[in-house]
């Protein structure tokens, strides 16, 4: 274009910044070209993260299965347990119980001979009192060896024993020479079983009145 058509141009009021060349010859750039090479490019669809959750979540169910599997086994395997535990206290329970009647016929069965025994001395007519007496004792000593042979001892504390409670039972307080509080005379023996006392033994106590004129005596 020559300058007289610019000139003209100019002239025919077409303002200078609405000319492609910004109104001094020179075309300018739209920036439409730019900004196409900086923009951002798109994100990713989320279709490859939702196919990422999906395996975890069936790799988790697995493991969930898993897991169930192994509590309900772990379940059956504790009742079966139970059930044999429950079955082995009910066997020793009745072994027991057979142990128990089996002792029980032995010495019945024992002291059913020592019974036939005592009969047959009270049935037998004798005017031989010392002969009756040997016969008692006899049969006394079979029965303490009968209680021996279970166990069994005779609690016959000696005048002066200590009292105790857990093996003496006092009756009453009686003059004696034995010092106060302390066992004066056996009034029936009591038994134990080992340790545990089947019966306590009735004893009379000491109540010392008798200590001082003992005493005294001695001092004579």
């Amino acid at each position: 274009m020559s300058e007289d058509e610019g000139t003209n141009a100019s002239a025919q009021g077409v303002p200078s910044e609405d000319r492609p060349d910004g109104g001094d010859g020179v075309e300018t750039d739209t920036g439409d070209e730019s900004d196409a090479e900086t923009a951002e490019p798109e994100p990713e669809t989320a279709g490859g993260e939702t196919e990422i959750d999906e395996e975890t979540v069936e790799q988790l169910r697995a493991e969930l299965e898993e897991a169930e599997a192994e509590i309900e086994d772990l379940e059956g395997r504790l009742k079966r347990k139970q059930a044999d535990f429950q079955n082995y206290k009910k066997r020793a329970k009745k072994r027991q119980e057979q142990m128990k009647d089996r002792a029980t016929e032995d010495l019945v069965e024992r002291l059913v001979g020592v019974r036939d025994n005592l009969k047959r001395a009270l049935e037998e007519d004798s005017d031989d009192v010392e002969s009756l007496r040997e016969g008692v004792e006899m049969t006394m000593r079979e029965f303490d060896r009968v209680l021996a042979d279970e166990d069994v001892s005779e609690i016959d504390p000696e005048p002066g024993t200590e009292t105790d409670p857990q093996r003496h039972e006092v009756m009453m307080q009686v003059d004696s020479d034995q010092p106060e509080g302390t066992v004066a005379d056996v009034y029936t023996p009591g038994y134990e079983m080992g340790e545990k006392v089947i019966q306590n033994a009735q004893v009379t106590v000491s109540n010392g009145e008798l200590e001082d004129d003992a005493n005294e005596d001695t001092a004579e």
